[in-house]
């Protein structure tokens, strides 16, 4: 049957096999994380070089140079205004739902203590100065070992502008990289068979470790900030996509359809992060366009977990009785605008930018962060996905403001859907 041979319909397979293993057994559950760590990890293999290669040749043949900054700029106020507003829904959700109202918060159990204790080390560091100085790698190949995208985007920038001075030279060196980077994509068709080992093994993990249990005893919590995400991207996100990029959300999703259960299996954005960048390019993206954007985009607008640091936040605050004057809720909303900057779309990488910032807020006990340990795995998937669909309309829409996206192809893609790119993947496979 087709309808058995489109991969995102055995992820979701494994998704569903990965809970019952996980709920039955959960013991051989906790067994299978090396399954999901390891897809996680052979993707993350691949990213540095797609990244460099893609953004060297598309800015080594622009004809224009002028318009990178202008890009930048424009993707930078997208991300700064539209993070925002996932900011403020986050925070505008809490105190209307007051979802930390009647929590217990001092049976925190001393496992998930030690773990805030280790998060908290990880986020001691953490500052915003910090976190920009990070974007200069050590050395050239330290870009690709440290697995800093933006490091990767900084030397990729440069050897792009070396490239476009260099003459015939540059050319000849652009047509090699573009040639490799053929074979990085080709890699990458080959490892997204295995998604639905990896989404089965990730799930078994994640239920058998932390159990069903832990849905029930937070659920109001977890449902909300489903739902919330959920509301974000159809109405904020879809609107912005009608009225600023012409296209409709709904056929965006469908397009990208695949990538999002990777995501969810994965509990990773990361995970889809090359096969993003390759259908944007398919729905007429330049090349730079989504060279830049894209990885800026997993440092710089994580729509998912700015709804979560808010909505988190607020809960602590209710569930510990802390009365947050407007003065203080104002000052803690600036301080998350700067800390929610950087979050890269690893698992648990949100926990600890969380913690860096309860940090900042010494009214709530930053103990309390205990009770969210257990359903971190689960929030994770829901930050994952938020953030990889929000990178894929800033793209488009970026993309849309500099007159780049080629209209034509744009609307055929869609309507033909992801059937035709996943054609255009084999027909490219086949041997002329």
């Amino acid at each position: 049957m087709k309808f058995f041979k489109q991969l995102y319909v055995w992820v979701i397979i494994g998704v569903i096999l990965g809970i019952v293993v996980g709920y039955v057994w959960p013991e051989f559950g906790k067994a299978l994380q090396p399954l999901g760590d390891a897809f996680v990890n052979v993707i993350k293999m691949i990213i540095a070089p797609v990244i460099f290669t893609t953004v060297a040749v598309g800015i080594a043949r622009m004809s224009d140079l002028g318009s990178l900054g202008r890009i930048g700029l424009k993707a930078l106020i997208y991300f700064e205004v539209v993070s925002t507003i996932a900011l403020l829904i986050g925070w505008a959700v809490a105190v209307i739902a007051q979802p930390g109202v009647g929590i217990d918060t001092a049976h925190v159990s001393a496992a998930d203590v030690a773990k805030v204790v280790g998060y908290a080390g990880q986020a001691h560091d953490y500052t915003v100065v910090s976190f920009l100085t990070k974007i200069i790698p050590t050395s050239f190949v330290s870009a690709f070992t440290e697995g800093n995208m933006l490091q990767v985007l900084f030397v990729a920038i440069l050897t792009g502008f070396a490239c476009s001075r260099l003459g015939s030279f540059g050319v000849k060196a652009a047509d090699a990289m573009d040639a490799v980077a053929k074979v990085f994509f080709s890699i990458i068709h080959i490892i997204v068979w295995a998604a639905p080992l990896g989404a089965f093994g990730a799930m078994a993990f994640t239920v058998g470790k932390y159990g069903i249990g832990t849905l029930l005893h937070l659920g109001e919590l977890i449902g909300l900030f489903y739902l919330t995400s959920i509301l974000f991207a159809v109405v904020v996100l879809g609107l912005i996509s009608w009225f600023a990029g012409g296209f409709n959300f709904f056929k965006f999703f469908r397009y990208i359809r695949e990538e999002f259960f990777i995501v969810f299996g994965a509990s990773s954005s990361e995970a889809a992060l090359p096969q993003l960048m390759e259908k944007l390019q398919r729905l007429g993206v330049p090349k730079p366009v989504v060279g830049l954007v894209v990885p800026a985009g997993y440092s710089f607008n994580l729509d998912g977990t700015n709804i979560y640091m808010t909505l988190a936040i607020l809960f602590l605050a209710q569930a510990n009785g802390v009365h947050l004057s407007v003065g203080r809720t104002l000052e803690i909303f600036l301080i998350t605008m700067l800390t929610s900057k950087g979050a890269s779309g690893v698992t648990g990488a949100g926990f600890i930018v969380l913690a860096a910032t309860m940090q900042q807020v010494p009214e709530i006990p930053l103990v309390s962060l205990g009770i969210l340990v257990g359903i971190d795995r689960f929030m994770s998937q829901c930050r994952a996905l938020t953030n990889f669909i929000g990178n894929g309309v800033a793209t488009l829409i970026v993309a849309r403001w500099e007159n780049a996206v080629d209209r034509d192809v744009l609307k055929r893609e869609l309507d033909a859907g992801p059937a035709r790119a996943e054609l255009d993947e084999v027909t490219e496979a086949e041997p002329v």
